[in-house]
């Protein structure tokens, strides 16, 4: 797909993403000793809400230097289960920066500020949570920073969430607001574990981000997992068509950072805030490192046989961090800018040609066709019908059953969607009532 597909941000918002900010970023969220959601809510200095009260204070300062362009908002919600005995006060704390044309078009970047040691249920111990998830949260700060000096069509909503290490109960509360306020969510890039770059056994790669973008979709009805069977779409959920599109920018953000796409909803055997939203019917992808360090993630501070353990500030890599807070800042300016993109239906039984049709689009002008083959990873790198006005094309001797057909929104300003795939669950809208 050529880079033109997705318009990257600025020069100048690139430039204005600062890695002593990062730095000094997860260095205050360490201070705060630990994160854990069961902490202190009320100590001023230690604890979930301490650290909770500062996010909320660095997004006000953001705020107060746009102007007033974010809101700033902190849902919250009574919570208890298997990893909390007793019910807990859950708060997210979410900077909501309004779209001037659509602002019900929403795009979300988030990480979360808890942290833990190496047993869950412990709450009292340090545990620094720089990495898992202090470089998520520093990212997620900055990106407000940068972005806020824009404007754009749609709605960015900037978000710290509690309690993922305790069962990812601050992207359910963040979803269940999402749907509260009417919100059309058309991406979620979470930043989980984003500012390391070498493993517990040594191998390091600070040339590459992996993007988990989940198969079939987790809100599939049975009617929808049926039609996937006999028609395909098992490989073009909304998410891993965000996935394409965010690995297609990265060569026009820096050529030092290039995506590497992992086709799996998360990790094995593991999870992220991505997951709520997924359940929910929201387009989301998990943005982490090319290599974890399992030394340096939910393990107590410690030394044991010569090795050092715990998830601290000097494992980082800060340049690293910097290269993704840059990649999402860039994609958070291409998707904000762009339209939704359509639920196109593609026919083709038993013609020699294929017909593609899709309703107009708010925001758009025009639209692209895609194709790819069924067996390839990658749409072409041109559409088949460039920036063509209307909603419905012929395509003249293209027999259908060979291909997966695709369609993009195009802006005015030629900002351009992802491509919706032409397959069932292939639209970006949450799927309801047997669609």
């Amino acid at each position: 797909m050529s880079l033109a597909f997705a318009a990257p941000a600025g020069a100048e918002d690139k430039a204005d993403v600062s890695e002593a900010r990062l730095h000094a970023d997860v260095e205050k969220l360490v201070s705060f000793g630990t994160r854990h959601t069961l902490s202190s809510q009320t100590d001023p200095r230690r604890g979930i809400g301490a650290a909770r009260r500062w996010a909320e204070a660095q997004f006000r300062a953001s705020a107060k230097a746009c102007g007033g362009c974010l809101d700033v908002v902190t849902p919250e919600t009574m919570v208890s289960g298997r990893r909390i005995p007793e019910p807990v006060r859950l708060v997210d704390v979410v900077a909501i920066q309004r779209g001037t044309e659509r602002p019900n078009e929403v795009v979300i970047v988030q990480g979360h500020i808890d942290s833990r040691a190496s047993d869950v249920m412990d709450a009292t111990s340090d545990a620094p949570g720089a990495n898992d998830d202090g470089s998520g949260t520093a990212l997620v700060l900055e990106a407000a920073r940068v972005l806020s000096q824009r404007s754009f069509p749609t709605t960015i909503v900037y978000a710290v969430l509690s309690g993922e290490e305790q069962g990812l109960y601050g992207g359910r509360l963040l979803a269940d607001y999402a749907k509260q306020q009417g919100w059309t969510v058309k991406a979620v890039l979470n930043n989980d574990i984003v500012g390391g770059s070498c493993g517990s056994d040594g191998y390091c790669d600070d040339t590459h981000v992996r993007v988990f973008s989940e198969g079939p979709r987790a809100d599939a009805t049975d009617k929808t997992r049926a039609a996937a069977r006999r028609f395909g779409g098992e490989n073009d959920s909304p998410g891993r068509n965000i996935s394409r599109y965010v690995a297609a920018l990265a060569g026009g953000v820096q050529d030092d950072l290039a995506v590497r796409q992992i086709w799996r909803a998360d990790r094995m055997g593991r999870g992220g805030d991505q997951l709520p939203f997924l359940e929910s019917g929201y387009p989301a992808v998990r943005f982490t490192v090319a290599v974890e360090d399992y030394d340096h993630q939910h393990q107590d501070l410690r030394t044991q046989d010569g090795v050092t353990y715990g998830d601290t500030v000097d494992e980082m890599d800060f340049p690293y961090l910097a290269k993704v807070t840059r990649l999402n800042v860039a994609a958070l300016a291409a998707l904000a800018a762009a339209p939704l993109p359509p639920a196109p239906v593609a026919d083709a039984a038993v013609k020699t040609w294929t017909d593609v049709t899709w309703k107009p689009v708010a925001g758009a002008v025009a639209y692209n066709v895609w194709r790819r083959r069924t067996d390839a990873a990658e749409w072409e790198a041109e559409p088949v019908a460039a920036r063509t006005p209307e909603t419905s094309i012929k395509l003249e001797g293209l027999r259908g059953d060979d291909w997966i057909l695709g369609v993009s929104a195009v802006a005015a300003d030629g900002s351009e969607s992802p491509v919706a795939a032409a397959v069932p669950g292939g639209g970006f809208g949450p799927l309801a009532n047997g669609d």
